[in-house]
């Protein structure tokens, strides 16, 4: 079968890799799709701790049983399904817990297992047992059930955010996560929803969403959430890129009894931010953060998106063969689409 593997930092190449046999407890999936996420890029420049070099990454995946282990009895050959590549342990204390997002043991396919970007993706006995393969209703296309992965993270980030009805939501960032969330607090619940971005380009792809939109390159963004709100800020402002600035920002934008969600991670060589302590003491507002989802809320997602109460056709921008895997990176790095999606 054909791979991208991605054979050392900035290394990456399509060639031909061995169709993977699934043990006993095992799917192998015929991948029909998987889209590049912001992560894949990171992992291309700069690896990551977890991977182990040679990989084939890619962990927004759907695709079609192609065959079984002898002691799956759930799946069969020819069923339709995504997989959530976050892949609790299911024994440690927060698995017990049911904080699967904070397992000790967390695996991910695409970093301690191989991806998507390929024709074949084997899923691991760990990941079967524990509930990480959802079947895609037949109303679903391929495409928009690969999406379920980062719609499970921005539905994990909203549950942690405590979005309620009539709540002012304020988006920092208007990328395809941003654009997923300001989509998901609309039927949240959310009053006014805000989103705003450095991006010209950003702000003009983010209009079909009908939201209000603030370019920070042309205003002020304190001024102008204070007077969209009528001074009242943000009940719930989540920071949905990896910005110094963007979460220092947040912290006089939000509300008095409100919440920050630190969506976007910050790169480890400089994680640090000026953090005005009393802003948070006489405010009384939360500051979370969110990284990442559990199978249950993939199965969420995929149950949202077949009902077609979040239409997601339009953040997808591009479609490519795998052949074309390094354009599809370039269009995600330089932010000249939303949603880059591989079809092997």
């Amino acid at each position: 079968m054909k791979g991208a593997v991605l054979k050392e930092i900035e290394k990456l190449e399509i060639e031909e890799v061995e169709l993977p046999e699934p043990k006993e407890n095992e799917i192998l999936i015929k991948v029909k799709s998987c889209a590049i996420c912001g992560t894949d890029i990171k992992v291309f420049h700069y690896g990551h701790k977890h991977i182990v070099f040679p990989r084939i990454t890619g962990h927004e995946v759907s695709g079609i049983v192609e065959k079984v282990g002898k002691n799956i009895k759930e799946f069969k050959e020819g069923d339709r399904v995504a997989v959530a590549p976050a892949i609790p342990c299911g024994k440690c204390y927060y698995c017990r817990k049911g904080q699967q997002t904070m397992c000790d043991n967390l695996k991910a396919i695409g970093y301690h297992y191989d991806g998507g970007f390929a024709e074949y993706m084997l899923v691991p006995e760990i990941a079967v047992l524990n509930g990480c393969v959802n079947k895609i209703p037949a109303n679903l296309s391929f495409e928009l059930a690969c999406l379920a992965e980062p719609l499970a993270c921005v539905i994990n980030g909203q549950i942690l955010s405590r979005i309620e009805t009539g709540d002012i939501v304020l988006i920092i960032g208007a990328g395809p996560i941003g654009i997923l969330h300001s989509l998901l607090a609309k039927i949240n619940g959310a009053g006014k929803i805000i989103i705003a971005d450095i991006s010209e380009g950003r702000i003009k792809e983010s209009e079909f969403t009908g939201c209000y939109l603030i370019d920070m390159n042309k205003k002020d963004i304190y001024d102008e959430v204070k007077r969209i709100t009528d001074g009242h800020m943000a009940d719930r402002v989540i920071v949905a890129v990896g910005s110094k600035q963007a979460q220092e920002l947040s912290l006089k934008l939000v509300a008095k009894r409100g919440s920050i969600n630190f969506f976007g991670g910050l790169p480890k060589e400089s994680p640090y931010i000026q953090f005005d302590s009393n802003l948070l003491h006489y405010g009384e507002f939360f500051v979370v953060g969110t990284h990442g989802s559990t199978p249950l809320h993939n199965k969420i997602a995929i149950e949202l998106l077949s009902s077609g109460r979040i239409e997601l056709e339009k953040i997808i921008t591009h479609k490519l063969p795998l052949e074309r895997i390094k354009e599809g990176y370039q269009i995600v790095e330089n932010k000249k689409g939303l949603k880059v999606l591989i079809l092997p």
